[in-house]
């Protein structure tokens, strides 16, 4: 097999190493060295390098002179900031589409569609909280509101670790969908108090069930 270079030694690399982050709890409050991941993945210093000022800049991890990138851990605090934020965006997000008119019902429905088609016992647990976040996303974006979309963007790395994390709660992934519906159909109906309760009571499962884990230490994002 040719090795890979330039452009696509550095994408390759990008996507190994955020698969490593999101995926592997041993990495959590570690230092990832340039040294260590060549030897890991296999590529060469220069794409892995790249990649991890690609991932720093994402936020997946944080460069530091002389160590290397820090994958930060999870903590409660973490947890609470971020779904206090969800909350707070997609509740309103949810009263402006409605009151102008904008629920995005096509790209909502269609989103759920492609969750139920998954088969649940095999399904990719990073591919179901991928549509979920695009299911998210698309009420967000909905509103109309850069400066709220943008912040709400940022939070994706966060989002993808919890969700994986939620994943694994036996049953959830029926949850999450039953959720899904409630969300989508109060939007559908232009119901702006029953939207909002439906996604506080998403958010607030979700939340409660990771800070359960960490109340039992078990490491993120497993």
């Amino acid at each position: 097999m040719a090795k890979l270079v330039g452009p696509a030694a550095r994408i390759a690399a990008y996507e190994r190493l955020r698969e490593l982050v999101l995926t592997d709890p041993e990495v959590q409050g570690t230092f990832l060295t340039e040294a260590t991941l060549v030897e890991r993945l296999g590529l060469s210093r220069t794409p892995i390098r790249e990649a991890l000022i690609m991932l720093a800049a994402d936020e997946f991890v944080e460069l530091i002179p002389h160590r290397g990138a820090y994958v930060p851990p999870t903590t409660a605090k973490n947890v609470r900031d971020t779904f206090a934020m969800r909350s707070l965006i997609e509740e309103h997000c949810a009263r402006a589409t409605i009151a102008a008119g904008t629920v995005p019902r096509t790209a909502m429905r269609s989103l759920l569609a492609e969750q139920e088609a998954l088969d649940i016992a095999t399904a990719n647990r990073k591919e179901f909280i991928s549509i979920d976040q695009a299911f998210h996303a698309s009420l967000v974006n909905a509103a109309d509101n850069a400066v709220m979309s943008q912040m709400y963007h940022k939070l994706r790395v966060s989002h993808m670790r919890f969700g994986i994390s939620a994943a694994m709660n036996e049953g959830r992934f029926q949850e999450v969908l039953r959720e899904h519906h409630a969300i989508f159909d109060a939007l559908d109906a232009g119901d702006a108090d029953a939207a909002v309760a439906a996604i506080r009571e998403h958010i607030t499962i979700t939340r409660d069930i990771l800070l359960g884990q960490l109340d039992r230490g078990k490491s993120f994002p497993w």
